[in-house]
């Protein structure tokens, strides 16, 4: 009995010794990452500074940096981007070097094999040593202020690098990476290039054309397919799988005179959801009353949409045809360069570039040797020597008037974008950026002979920019800039004008044009494509049961995608489910059939090709169709379904989310009004289900009439720690459509940082 109450006492010490120790362990991996969290308030002394700094934080965590030159503000945006953002910056930094798989593992290597391919990393090396002095010394501030946060914290300047280890320093040329990937993501026509070259065995010529918004004034040349396009697309990154940016859109518009007598400007970028969003906010106070504030993207040290004392901006795609593929001889081809690519957990990659003069060789990403000998080499004018979008960018952050913005466009040389400006004096214009080429044979569509290659670019001037219209009102929301007969040729295809059109309607209502009425038009969930196809629907053979329900609501609905709502979710089961048939029919199982090729099926007479002769059976095939696949999934009474309840909008950590639990505990999610074809972007992404993946992360208004005149907001919040109280606070203002002021003085204060020389 004795040695049982022995051997019980010593198993319950045991047992509460080893418990002691998991909560010791606990506790004091708790404590290492709690220290990852920035102070609200501290001192540090950066080497570099010419002069003190102050930064007062608002109650959302927005900065107001007080330096005396420019050169001293962009050391302190530095060190906040860092403290804040760090590791953002980092994965932006190893997916444009074509490292991610350093650290993600295999399921980032197809993103290394791109990037290493067409060599971003050395091109934007090549572009900082031909950069002028200024622009140069700009970035040199910058990496010493995100330099200083890694030199003062560590593997502590971040909870991910508790993990991975202590970041590498921050060099200058590392800020033009970020241009290097925006160029790539915001202009795809060479992957459409390949898409028709993989549809034109399976399609009739000139079925080709129906499945892109063509230029048909332009004809439709004749495609020969090229065999192997499957593999090749296979092996390209695909947005929502492993690329960093979605296609994209985005409204910009702004008015000569708003209610406050001055130009009044509004700008909301539609790129991918992620947590932290890619934006932050911050403004920056220099002497004599010089400002620049609104929204910078960690890692560069420039505020990319926003205003300055004088001057507003913003940008939208234009969508220009600014890449192409060419066919080339085996000959032509040459080997330029080996890389290893480290794979966490798994052996090296090697990968042999070769390039011809048109290009790297993108068909060698698909490692089957291709038949007749010929490869495929990709031009893209983002990737052109002599960048200088960075110089155009510091001119755009000090220019004080129209004349010298036009000039910082002509300097920003990718991407090619709709710049969108006004100034105090009233004046308001539309500017377009990047390089647009000249080709020698063909307009970009399909796959060139390598002989024909490209001529030079467009000169700036010739572009087709506007400067004060009669109207007084600019708008742009990826639509088409310019008439078919302008000289300039930018590309055959345009996406359909809805949201540009709804802009209109919505300015045209008798409302002060001020911040709210601008606010609100950003938030606005009415899609006209909806509205236009819409008798369609409500003319077709009513059903029974389910379906009978559904095409009751219809009958009663306006086009608004509001989250509490059922007919937006009808709907864009019925949109999706169209194209489908359509393609199904004509033998395809995967093409880009978006929504301007809805529209062709549903109100073009000619498209009966496609239906079988009859594109209202077929529609009301898809709507029974997608009735049915709702019931499964949202239960049997359609009036019960919700919009918001299958559209989220999510922003999830990149590489957090793939850790079961802890995605759950940090994703941040809200329903979503609007869709793809709104002005409110919510758009969905290619996994098949509804939750919005891409849309406004930044929503901002900037009124001239006062230097307070600005404010912004962004989806999710200033810090990427998940353990921050700034990760999440500014996501409900987001959902609500309510903008922060971003003014010189916050209304509140939660934090003071002193930067000392």
């Amino acid at each position: 009995m004795v040695r049982r109450r022995r051997r019980s006492s010593w198993w319950r010490r045991l047992m509460a010794g080893f418990w002691l120790v998991v909560a010791a362990v606990s506790l004091t991996v708790v404590a290492v990452f709690w220290r990852t969290i920035p102070a609200d308030n501290m001192e540090l002394r950066i080497a570099g500074l010419s002069a003190p700094v102050s930064i007062v934080f608002d109650e959302a965590g927005i900065p107001r940096i007080r330096a005396r030159t420019e050169r001293d503000g962009a050391i302190a945006l530095g060190f906040l981007h860092a403290r804040d953002r760090l590791f953002q910056m980092e994965m932006m930094r190893r997916g444009a070097q074509g490292r991610l798989a350093e650290v993600a593992g295999a399921a980032a290597l197809r993103n290394d094999r791109f990037v290493r391919l067409l060599g971003l990393a050395r091109r934007a090396e090549d572009d900082y040593a031909a950069l002028d002095a200024e622009s140069r010394g700009m970035l040199e501030a910058y990496s010493i202020g995100v330099n200083a946060w890694i030199g003062e914290r560590g593997r502590l300047a971040a909870p991910e690098f508790v993990v991975l280890g202590t970041p590498d320093y921050w060099q200058p040329s590392h800020s033009l990476l970020w241009a290097k990937v925006m160029g790539l993501w915001l202009s795809g026509n060479w992957r459409t290039e390949l898409e028709r070259a993989r549809l034109a065995g399976a399609l009739p010529g000139d079925r080709l054309w129906d499945l892109w918004p063509a230029d048909r004034s332009a004809g439709r040349p004749d495609m020969a397919a090229l065999p192997g396009m499957e593999r090749i697309l296979a092996a390209i990154p695909v947005f929502g799988e492993d690329a960093p940016l979605p296609d994209t859109a985005s409204n910009a518009w702004t008015v000569a005179r708003g209610a406050a007598g001055a130009p009044i400007l509004a700008s909301d970028p539609h790129l991918g959801y992620g947590a932290p969003i890619l934006w932050y906010l911050a403004r920056i106070e220099l002497p004599d009353g010089r400002f620049v504030a609104g929204g910078t993207v960690p890692g560069v040290p420039l505020v990319l949409i926003g205003r300055n004392a004088d001057l507003a901006w913003g940008f939208t795609t234009t969508h220009s045809d600014t890449q192409d593929v060419f066919r080339e001889p085996q000959s032509a081809a040459r080997i330029v360069r080996t890389e290893l690519i480290h794979v966490r957990g798994e052996p090296d990659v090697t990968l042999e570039v070769r390039e011809t003069s048109n290009g790297p060789v993108i068909s060698d990403l698909d490692e089957t040797p291709r038949a007749g000998g010929e490869v495929l080499a990709v031009r893209m004018a983002n990737l052109e020597p002599h960048d200088t979008a960075a110089a155009g960018f510091l001119a755009l952050n000090s220019a004080r008037s129209l004349a010298e913005a036009r000039a910082a466009a002509a300097l920003i040389t990718s991407p090619s974008q709709n710049m969108m400006v006004a100034d105090r004096a009233g004046g308001i214009a539309m500017y377009l950026t990047g390089r647009t080429p000249v080709r020698s044979a063909g307009d970009g569509s399909l796959p060139s002979r390598g002989s024909e290659p490209w001529t030079g670019f467009v000169p700036f001037d010739e572009l087709p920019h506007v400067e004060n219209p009669e109207s007084g009102l600019l708008v742009n929301a990826n639509n088409r800039v310019s008439p078919p007969d302008h000289p300039a040729f930018l590309s055959r295809e345009w996406h359909g004008d809805w949201r540009f059109r709804r802009i209109h309607e919505l300015l045209a209502e008798p409302a002060p044009r001020d911040e709210d009425h601008f606010a609100a038009i950003q938030m606005d969930a009415v899609s006209l494509l909806a509205r236009e196809a819409l008798p369609v629907l409500n003319a077709l053979p009513r059903g029974s049961g389910e379906l009978g329900t559904a095409q009751g609501l219809l009958a009663d609905w306006d086009g608004e995608m509001r989250a509490d709502l059922p007919q937006p979710l009808i709907w864009n089961a019925f949109m999706r489910r169209m194209p489908a048939l359509a393609l199904a029919r004509a033998g395809i199982t995967t093409a880009p059939g978006g929504p301007e090729f809805l529209r062709f099926l549903l109100l073009d007479g000619n498209a009966s090709w496609w239906c079988g002769g009859d594109c209202r059976a077929m529609a009301a095939l898809a709507l029974a169709e997608a009735v049915t696949e709702l019931s499964r999934a949202h239960g049997p009474d359609p009036t019960a379904w919700r919009w918001g309840a299958a559209h989220q909008a999510r922003f999830e950590h990149p590489l957090l989310r793939l850790v079961p639990g802890l995605n759950r505990a940090i994703a941040l999610a809200v329903p979503a009004s609007g869709d793809d074809q709104t002005v409110q972007r919510q758009g969905m992404g290619p996994t098949g289900g509804f939750n919005a993946a891409h849309g406004a992360g930044l929503r901002l208004v900037a009124d001239l009439a006062s230097p307070d005149g600005l404010h912004a907001v962004i989806a999710t919040g200033q810090s990427g720690n998940p353990l921050s109280s700034h990760w999440g606070d500014m996501l409900g203002n987001w959902h609500d459509g309510r903008l922060r002021p971003i003014s010189r003085e916050p209304s509140a204060v939660s934090g003071r940082i002193r930067l000392a020389p």
